[in-house]
């Protein structure tokens, strides 16, 4: 059984003594771009990951990473999500473009998977000292205190986060209020602490959502992709939502061009 406390406090520790020393403080050649323009790591991404590296797979012996970083080197390592043995999903710097920008929505986001199923789940924010956790079948955590989502509503008075404005004209008028964070660890925080009813994605990295579907779930809501299929720790395409419950995901659902 993985000792959920101890993982916290292993990512504290990697957060405040190698990415908060960086935050708006990155020096000149500690951030380049990956694919795109928007698309940055940093010095702070690159270490904080090898540090979690080292000492998640000594945690426990035979485990292996996916990170977002070793990933974006060898593209391979993807494969070993579908492996037999225990993974860490890891995103050491989500919000990397926030980060890079001096906006403190930014956050560090692990998972444990093992046979296409999320284990257990962590969001850290660094600069409000505050962790949400969960483990399968047990339960989440924010702090200490037990999570559970904002009870449902009328799609009038939700408030969701979702990035594609445009495309998703019917759900955007439909609404209350839109909230972007830029940030998909900030944006599950979000459904675990009231200020979002619901959230939408169309990217679906697996160290962007592991953790969050899981304490999404074991704070009571319901999500899935809109063509039905369960959310599992894999590479995956298609459109996804996490609600309060399932009769909100299907409104949701039914916006959704």
């Amino acid at each position: 059984m993985i000792d959920l406390a101890h993982v916290d406090r292993l990512i504290r520790d990697v957060a405040q003594d190698i990415i908060l020393p960086r935050f708006r403080n990155l020096k000149a050649g500690e951030v380049r771009t990956k694919s795109s323009a928007r698309d940055f790591v940093t010095i702070a991404d690159e270490e904080a990951e090898k540090r979690l590296t080292e000492e998640l797979t000594a945690l426990l012996p035979g485990s292996c990473v996916v990170g977002e970083e070793s990933v974006a080197a060898d593209k391979s390592v993807l494969e070993r999500l579908a492996g037999k043995d225990a993974v860490w999903i890891v995103d050491p710097v989500d919000g990397t473009a926030n980060f890079t920008d001096g906006n403190p929505s930014f956050g560090v986001m692990v998972a444990l998977a093992k046979g296409g199923e999320t284990l257990a789940g962590w969001i850290h924010d660094p600069l409000g000292r505050r962790t949400a956790m969960a483990l399968k079948g047990k339960g989440a955590w924010l702090e200490g205190q037990r999570l559970t989502v904002p009870p449902p509503c009328p799609i009038q008075d939700m408030t969701g986060a979702f990035y594609s404005k445009r495309t998703l004209a019917r759900l955007a008028e439909a609404v209350k209020k839109r909230r972007c964070t830029g940030c998909a660890a900030f944006d599950y925080l979000g459904t675990l602490t009231g200020l979002s009813h619901f959230v939408l994605f169309t990217r679906l990295m697996p160290w962007d959502h592991a953790a969050g579907v899981l304490i999404h779930a074991e704070a009571g809501g319901f999500s899935q992709l809109t063509d039905g299929r369960a959310y599992a720790p894999l590479p995956m395409e298609g459109v996804f939502i996490a609600a309060s419950d399932e009769e909100s995901w299907q409104t949701i659902r039914s916006l959704v061009d």
